[in-house]
């Protein structure tokens, strides 16, 4: 199956954004967890960055889930 980047990137921001919330936790509260910007979560939630995958460990880290789990999501076109 072919993926484009652009639609992975989204529905991974979205996966995030679930998880996140299925936590309770604000863009500010994950954000002073991982130690970077607000609104570089907000960026990386909206699509509108590529994240690395240091920033991806960071935030794994912070939702308390393997950072295998933020890529296990349903590719939505």
């Amino acid at each position: 199956m072919d993926i484009s980047e652009e639609a992975f990137i989204i529905n991974l921001g979205v996966h995030i954004r679930q998880l996140r919330e299925k936590k309770n936790l604000s863009q500010q509260d994950l954000a002073n967890d991982c130690n970077i910007p607000k609104a570089q979560i907000g960026r990386i939630e909206r699509a509108k960055v590529n994240t690395t995958v240091r920033t991806l460990v960071k935030i794994a880290n912070a939702l308390q889930i393997e950072p295998k789990d933020l890529l296990n999501f349903s590719i939505k076109p």
